[in-house]
């Protein structure tokens, strides 16, 4: 008589592994890889897990009974040799130390925010973003941080992300009335990040840990507004210029908060060379930040955005639309077409290509045929100079709407009932637009001035 035993062997999860998680708020088991662990005081452990195919922002971290521990993929030889030399000191995300921000300490701090990579030759959608043509409801996520200068440019190659950076450290952010999830790590003070809930001034953004030093804050801080020039005003809406020379503490401190909510930017706290255009909503306490966009004060290739964003608490709302006309009103004001920094995020291209196509249509609808009867006519370069788009993104938003079309040795426009019934419909939507006889500003040749 023989005797059979059965052994059952229980596969336990590490950084690495894939499996079916139960993602928050549905039914779904969409397949993800753990990027850390950790053990709490009740002996249970926890994973933060990213969902393949799925945006950073949906990263998490689940309990063990989240896993689908019986379709565990093991992680490839290469992928543990990744992990373990990302992983540094331990799996708990942090900051890098710092010595500066907000002006206080000695010495050359480590890293900062100025504006958005360029992206690698291998990456597919990177960085910057976004407006009201993002999802209601974004929840959290991870991101990344390091790089190297190069003249004229920041490059980051994600090959070498640590693998700390890629978690999201900040629970959540209060900003004035609001209190905000972010979406991505920011290398803010380590200890900020033990704290459940950071606050920012709404004027300065300082970061403080605690209600109570943010009152103690507000008794002391004199600020009502962004402290830059204001250069338009309608409304309740501001626009405010900050030179990243003249107002350092600030910039790093926009900075600081803008990396929370875009996964690809930069970190540097080189701000001199940039400066940053930010938009405001006033009401009787004062100026609230909305949302902003940088740019440099020399583009050698006459990018007129190096990053841009909508806070979420304003997303939704035309505000991000807002932000890119008015990076085209500077741009008409300097005699020159511009274009943000290629290649653009997901929510940044839909939203890039939405102003490109209304602004285009805008134009195309409001042509008028000759006396004679003859079809209305326009080139390209006429587009151009009435909307300061660059001409590849007038061609390529012309082909995304299907409109162009090479017939008889040369190009026609084709626009069918349903382009302008969308377009109608797009503009009356539109509530908010930027007037330029409210634009009070004076291009600068930064190239005749020196060290800015």
């Amino acid at each position: 008589m023989s005797l059979v035993i059965a052994i059952t062997v229980r596969m336990e999860a590490v950084e690495g592994c894939r499996m079916p998680v139960k993602m928050s708020g549905s039914d779904e088991w969409p397949l993800a890889e753990i990027l850390s662990k950790k053990e709490l005081a009740d002996g249970s452990t926890h994973y933060y897990v990213h969902y393949i195919d799925f945006n950073k922002r949906l990263d998490e971290w689940v309990e063990e009974s989240r896993l689908d521990l019986s379709r565990l993929q093991l992680p490839k030889k290469e992928d543990t040799k990744k992990i373990n030399k990302g992983k540094g000191a331990g799996s708990r995300p942090c900051s890098p130390d710092r010595e500066l921000v907000n002006g206080v300490g000695s010495g050359r701090p480590k890293a900062i925010v100025g504006r958005k990579r360029k992206a690698n030759a291998m990456d597919k959608a990177p960085d910057e973003i976004d407006s009201q043509d993002s999802p209601k409801e974004l929840p959290s996520t991870p991101p990344k941080t390091g790089s190297m200068r190069q003249t004229g440019s920041m490059v980051h190659d994600r090959s070498h992300d640590d693998i700390v950076t890629r978690i999201k450290n900040i629970k959540m952010v209060q900003l004035g009335k609001y209190r905000i999830k972010p979406w991505y790590f920011s290398p803010y003070p380590q200890e900020l990040t033990l704290e459940p809930v950071v606050y920012l001034c709404e004027f300065c953004l300082k970061y403080v840990k605690s209600f109570h030093c943010l009152k103690r804050h507000k008794e002391k801080c004199k600020l009502r507004h962004p402290p830059g020039n204001e250069i338009y005003r309608k409304g309740t809406i501001s626009f405010f210029e900050i030179d990243g020379r003249k107002n350092k503490a600030y910039a790093q401190n926009l900075c600081l908060l803008a990396k929370m909510f875009l996964d690809h930017k930069t970190l540097y706290y080189d701000t001199d060379p940039f400066l940053f255009y930010v938009m405001t909503e006033y009401d009787s306490i004062g100026f609230h930040i909305v949302g902003y966009f940088s740019k440099e004060k020399e583009s050698s290739e006459d990018y007129n955005v190096a990053c841009i964003l909508t806070l979420p608490q304003y997303q939704r709302k035309g505000y991000g639309k807002l932000l890119i006309e008015f990076s085209y009103e500077l741009s008409k004001f300097e005699g020159k077409t511009g274009t943000p920094e290629k290649p653009l995020s997901d929510l940044g291209l839909l939203s890039y290509r939405s102003y490109w196509s209304q602004t285009i249509l805008e134009i195309l609808v409001s042509l008028k045929g000759g006396e004679d009867g003859s079809p209305p006519a326009i080139t390209i370069n006429d587009i151009c100079e009435t909307t300061s788009i660059r001409k590849e993104d007038v061609v390529s938003t012309l082909q995304h709407l299907g409109i162009i079309h090479y017939y008889k040795g040369q190009y026609i426009l084709n626009l069918s009932k349903e382009i302008l019934d969308g377009q109608l419909r797009s503009m009356s939507k539109r509530k908010i637009r930027i007037d330029s006889t409210c634009l009070h500003w004076t291009p600068k040749d930064w190239a005749k001035r020196g060290k800015w």
